[in-house]
């Protein structure tokens, strides 16, 4: 598949809220996750470590709806913008989350994903 192709296919199937299929099919087994933040999870090492991320925002994340736009792809990269309409359990207040994540794929495979907010 091209990186476009990848591209497609991932993007659709988080456009649908299959995040778990997009990433057991894309992701390799030695992504590097960045988040813009400090603390534990800024950083990510592997597709277990990913994966927990994924859980831990789930569990403590209300979402109450939002979009997923893109892809666009540029060489060996893709970006895919996030908005989303969530209620942090933390806080218990109502926000908009407006994110880019910025993928780069190696060998039909997502190595690294980078996001912005």
């Amino acid at each position: 598949m091209t990186v476009a192709e990848i591209a497609k296919d991932f993007t659709e199937l988080l456009r649908r809220g299959d995040n778990e299929s997009a990433a057991q099919k894309y992701n390799a087994d030695e992504i590097v996750s960045y988040e813009a933040m400090e603390g534990p999870l800024a950083v990510c090492n592997g597709k277990e470590a990913v994966k927990q991320k994924g859980q831990w925002w789930q569990e403590n994340n209300e979402v109450h709806g939002g979009s997923v736009e893109g892809p666009y792809v540029n060489g060996d990269q893709f970006a895919v913008r996030f908005t989303f309409d969530i209620t942090p359990k933390a806080t218990g207040e109502r926000v908009t989350m407006d994110e880019v994540g910025l993928y780069t794929v190696k060998n039909g495979k997502i190595t690294e994903e980078r996001f912005y907010y």
